[in-house]
């Protein structure tokens, strides 16, 4: 399939599912800054203190920004923003991973608005690191610790189940294959696949304080708790704006083909208790009262500290393929933290806990 073009009154039209989330929303707007014609897909158009950042945006008053309200769970409900659409960015998430059928709905009923379009010519599908390496046996980053696209996690383990926290990896992978085998019976139409790391960065609404795992950790730092991860995984980072623009430099790619992926990392890798110290060493002026971290796991897990963090530590991550692809460049950590921190006290109102004053 050809990318999709990029300007001109007919074409350069994208649209974007889940465009009022933390990635979303900077799909949106970079893809503006770059002179597309957005249409912006979010569960309810009228709900301001959603999508009120996607109103401010230059594009929506001229029109070149709008805004359509489509519950996933509806079939149907992206049949009038993607008619006449050039490509799709398919961000946003179903809404319990725990049920592989509904997943499977789900997929079936948007990919029927992608053939109904009549005009889509590709599909970025977001999924995520975890279909990459999400192990039910820490053995296996020992045996394959190389972390790139062609990796899988080992889903011949009994123990992964929705029931033992599975349900995302396997929602995932379940996407990824339901999209590419449609687009290949379809035949004018690709999907390409943007398996994303641990996305860290400004927001640009309050709500989206609560819509991703790193930035609400951060959030809980700044306001005194902070939590071991599970096993002692590091953080695997991307910052939310590269990851944005990992998206739309596959929408546009020449050299991307049906049914490929591409993870979206820096390939740095930084441990929670790390993170936590860095807003007093990045924003020395907040004087953030930095917490100790705490570690609520049972001393089985505790007494293998070491053992796992070895593990972690063998991890290749690799990020040359989507480079090769796209002209991204991705920003150093420091920079993502900081950016986080600081929309998190502007947009979010988060209140710090900080150190009391020396007497």
């Amino acid at each position: 399939m050809s990318p999709i073009p990029k300007r001109g009154p007919m074409g350069g039209i994208v649209a974007v599912t889940g465009a009022a989330g933390f990635l979303g929303g900077w799909v949106v707007r970079l893809l503006l800054d770059k002179g597309y014609r957005v249409r912006a897909c979010v569960r309810d158009a009228s709900d301001d203190s959603r999508v009120g950042f996607l109103k401010a945006m230059p594009g929506y008053a001229s029109g070149r920004l709008t805004l359509h309200s489509a519950d996933l769970d509806n079939p149907g409900c992206f049949d009038e923003a993607f008619k006449g659409a050039n490509g799709v960015a398919h961000i946003s998430h179903v809404s319990a991973y725990n049920d592989p059928d509904y997943v499977r709905r789900t997929c079936d009923h948007i990919i029927a608005s992608i053939n109904g379009s009549g005009s889509v010519t590709r599909v970025v599908v977001t999924s995520s690191i975890a279909a990459v390496i999400s192990e039910m046996d820490l053995q296996e980053i020992v045996r394959r610790p190389v972390f790139y696209e062609d990796r899988f996690p080992d889903e011949t383990n009994p123990k992964r189940t929705p029931e033992r926290g599975q349900g995302y990896s396997m929602g995932k992978l379940i996407a990824e294959r339901a999209f590419a085998e449609a687009a290949e019976a379809s035949g004018r139409w690709d999907a390409i696949t943007c398996c994303p790391g641990d996305n860290v960065g400004p927001i640009q609404s309050a709500h989206q304080k609560d819509m991703g795992p790193w930035q609400h950790l951060i959030e809980q730092m700044l306001e005194g708790h902070c939590r071991q991860t599970d096993v002692y995984r590091p953080w695997m980072t991307v910052d939310v704006r590269d990851d944005a623009a990992c998206h739309i430099g596959l929408l546009e790619s020449a050299e991307v083909w049906n049914g490929e992926r591409y993870i979206a990392w820096s390939t740095d890798t930084r441990n929670v208790e790390d993170i936590c110290a860095d807003i007093g060493r990045l924003l020395p002026e907040l004087n953030h009262d930095t917490p100790p971290v705490t570690d609520p796991f049972p001393e089985r897990i505790q007494a293998r500290e070491a053992e796992f963090r070895a593990i972690w530590a063998l991890g290749d991550l690799r990020n040359d393929r989507i480079r090769a692809v796209t002209d991204v460049t991705f920003r150093p950590l420091d920079d993502s933290i900081r950016d986080c921190v600081e929309s998190l006290l502007s947009i979010a109102k988060v209140r710090p806990k900080v150190r009391a004053a020396a007497v």
